[in-house]
């Protein structure tokens, strides 16, 4: 007995092992390493290793796979009001026949979990814009990141706007204020980020430019554009070089004291990419609490 599944475009990227347990449950590792050996799950038709990443349209098949009861996980969907799916709608800054385009709110999640919680794709889904069809994630902002945010209408658009982030040709720009003053007013941060898949530690490269638009010795405010798409890669960047973004919690200097102020500041600020010859610029309004922390330190914008 064969069970396939089809890759869809916001798994795009993802690596086979954390796919499975994404779609079956939270299977052991050495439980998946074993049928990858034996052949009972293959990528394509075809042998892989659990650390293999999957692309939109790929087909994942599992041969005589027994889906035992204590590994099974059920999805609970968020079930939004009429008026948080207004809320939302209120923030789109564009909505054509392919995608919208949206200024996320602080705090939200792009997907659900296991867990039942509020999410943006959820929310869409109920919502009379896609009425006719389904909302695709193309790219990822983290929940408390505010800003420009993509939802494809369709999978030919999603496919094509995530090969458009994964090629770089999607160029995007955040603001964010951070603790201290950074010594240079413009630059490159290269570094090699750590993350975590289960107990295995990875190591990548990462890009960001960046650029200062105001500063004083409390703290600065800055265009950060990044070149490489890592995890939490401008926090992160950010962090190592001594000036932990305000308002995060987890990626903070010793010397900066945990924030009182519960709110992120950082925000995804401009979107550019080019479709067919034709040029789209999305710019979203700042939060008016990150309008706040500006006056507060004293900065220009």
């Amino acid at each position: 007995m064969r069970k396939t599944i089809t890759i869809e475009s916001n798994n795009n990227g993802m690596r086979v092992d954390r796919l499975v347990r994404n779609f079956i449950g939270n299977i052991p590792q050495g439980f998946i390493e074993k049928n990858l050996r034996n052949g009972k799950i293959k990528l394509n038709k075809k042998k892989i290793k659990s650390s293999t990443k999957v692309k939109a349209g790929d087909h994942l098949d599992f041969f005589n796979f027994k889906f035992e009861k204590r590994y099974l996980k059920k999805k609970i969907k968020f079930k939004p009001t009429n008026e948080i799916i207004k809320e939302n709608e209120e923030l789109i800054i564009d909505n054509n026949e392919d995608f919208i385009v949206i200024n996320k709110s602080s705090g939200i999640s792009v997907q659900g979990g296991t867990k039942s919680k509020k999410n943006l794709i959820d929310i869409f889904a109920k919502s009379k814009i896609f009425e006719n069809s389904k909302p695709f994630t193309v790219h990822r902002l983290d929940k408390d990141t505010s800003g420009v945010f993509l939802i494809a209408k369709n999978r030919q658009t999603a496919q094509l706007l995530t090969t458009l982030f994964r090629l770089r040709k999607i160029h995007k720009t955040y603001l964010a204020i951070c603790h201290g003053e950074l010594e240079k007013d413009k630059g490159t941060f290269n570094n090699s980020l750590t993350r975590h898949e289960d107990k295995k530690q990875i190591i990548e490269k990462a890009e960001t430019i960046y650029e200062v638009i105001d500063k004083n010795n409390i703290s600065t405010l800055l265009k950060m554009k990044p070149v490489t798409g890592r995890k939490h890669q401008l926090r992160k960047h950010l962090f190592i070089h001594g000036h932990s973004i305000i308002g995060d919690n987890k990626y903070i200097n010793k010397i900066h004291n945990k924030s009182i102020n519960k709110k992120l500041m950082l925000h995804s600020y401009e979107l550019k990419f080019m479709i067919n010859e034709k040029k789209f610029t999305y710019r979203a309004s700042l939060p008016d609490y990150f309008k706040k922390m500006i006056k507060i330190k004293r900065l220009n914008f």
